[in-house]
């Protein structure tokens, strides 16, 4: 045996199998193409990166710039959606819940949940847990009652606790109970001031009786799109509102029962990103604030950008956005929620990405009457036991098998035709998030620490890269 041999093999003894491995760099790649090919599907070849200067297009990668943290992604458990679950067999329930919440094979690890604090527009009927009859009202709030959230969304979200016993868990109301309302309705009008205290009690209460059920509620909105009343619930509350509710009653009654649930104040869309920041400098609103939440059906995403630098301290969060697909079309247009929601919030401060209705049926039910939503096509389309998987189950699942919690955005060069995003997670790996929005196949390079690997994208492509 010569003697150069000699030594390498020494030298892997003497390091051991750690070194032999981390002498070549691989990556693995999850992908979907724009014409259903590869559905969120591990790629059998590995990539290996190679040492050398990266030539043509390239995207470098820095983990020692580092952004916000992430607390994860997932989608809304509406009513609905807890109705379709809670209604399908035993073990066809157990296997969607552990392909939507566990991380092996090829699970893809839901970390984020909204849940409605009452009814949302998809619920079967609207409701809140202290409905009275008309004329009447119940100021101490004896005949609250978590009500039909008994039924569906608290047997399902204690199935998916023991999945994942760490999901974070964000409640956010449609409407306080008619009687605490100026039209005495469920649908728009306002909060009345003299139901401020009570309807902060209401808050209270909802997070003890949740977490008196298992479920922890890690931070509330203070209004689902509060500048929309013409849904069915809704509610109008302007930011002065807002303002005042939080530092006058939400906040002192989150203070007095030692509730350490975070508030969020806005949730709406990113073309008013005025309403946040007015908030945020009313310093007696503010120090009850975690942060701002907000949706994509008006704006631009770099309006997060814009409350981040106003108020770098508070938290950006992206709470809701509908992702739906026609049926049974031949492409998935899978860059356009990677590229808007997945890359752009994120790159915009967002510590989470949330897009909306995790499960309906194939007509698109349930949704309330006057105000709700004839077109939220589920993450997955459930059929009594049968389950079909739409755009939003595979756009969130680029980032939320691989992204996991406590891990944080990294630096990455952003390019128009090859959006993307970086990532290190809290194990040390580097994950990148990249969309091919361009009207052909991409080549490009991916460098990493003075080694590069050759890519290519097909038109439409969005590919995950794990190393």
């Amino acid at each position: 045996m010569n003697t150069q041999i000699k030594s390498i093999l020494l030298g892997a003894m003497l390091l051991g199998p750690a070194a032999a491995i981390n002498a070549q760099t691989k990556a693995s790649l999850w992908l979907t193409r724009a014409d259903r090919s590869a559905l969120f599907e591990q790629q059998k070849e590995p990539l290996i990166f190679k040492t050398g200067n990266a030539g043509g297009t390239t995207i470098t990668v820095n983990d020692k710039q580092h952004y916000q943290p992430i607390d994860g992604f997932g989608f809304a458990l509406t009513g609905g959606s807890a109705m379709h679950i809670i209604r399908m067999g035993a073990d066809s329930r157990a296997a969607l819940l552990k392909n939507l919440f566990a991380v092996t094979g090829n699970d893809i690890g839901i970390s984020y949940l909204r849940l409605s604090i009452g009814a949302s527009d998809l619920n079967d009927k609207v409701f809140s847990y202290d409905d009275m009859p008309k004329g009447q009202t119940d100021p101490t709030l004896k005949h609250f009652n978590l009500g039909p959230d008994k039924t569906d969304v608290i047997p399902v979200m204690k199935q998916i606790l023991a999945i994942n016993p760490a999901i974070k868990v964000l409640g956010s109301p449609w409407s306080p109970p008619a009687w605490m309302k100026t039209n005495n309705d469920t649908r728009g009008g306002r909060l009345k001031p003299d139901c401020y205290p009570v309807y902060a009690n209401y808050l209270v209460k909802y997070i003890q009786a949740m977490k008196a059920n298992g479920i922890n509620i890690d931070a509330i909105t203070i209004q689902n799109e509060p500048l929309h009343p013409g849904n069915n619930p809704s509610l109008l509350m302007v930011a002065p509102d807002e303002a005042d509710f939080i530092k006058n009653n939400l906040g002192p009654a989150f203070k007095a029962a030692g509730i350490k649930t975070k508030i969020i104040v806005y949730d709406h869309n990113a073309d008013r990103p005025d309403y946040p920041i007015s908030i945020l400098n009313d310093p007696a609103a503010r120090k009850y604030v975690d942060g701002s939440g907000f949706h994509l059906y008006g704006g631009d995403i770099s309006a997060l950008t814009d409350v981040h630098n106003a108020h770098p301290d508070k938290n950006i969060y992206f709470t809701e956005q509908m992702t739906v697909e026609p049926e049974n079309q031949s492409t998935i247009n899978i860059a356009w929620p990677v590229k808007s929601l997945i890359i752009g919030a994120t790159r915009n401060w967002s510590r989470n990405v949330l897009e909306w209705n995790l499960a309906a049926d194939p007509e698109y039910k349930p949704y309330t009457d006057r105000g709700g939503c004839p077109m939220c096509q589920g993450a997955v389309t459930i059929d009594k036991n049968q389950v079909k998987k739409n755009i939003a189950y595979y756009s969130i699942a680029h980032a939320s098998k691989f992204v996991r919690p406590g891990s944080v955005r990294i630096a990455s060069n952003n390019m128009d035709t090859l959006p993307n995003v970086a990532f290190k997670t809290p194990d040390g790996k580097k994950v990148l998030i990249v969309a091919n929005t361009s009207d052909g196949a991409q080549d490009f390079n991916i460098q990493y620490q003075g080694k590069v690997l050759a890519v290519k994208l097909d038109k439409g492509s969005v590919g995950t890269y794990i190393w």
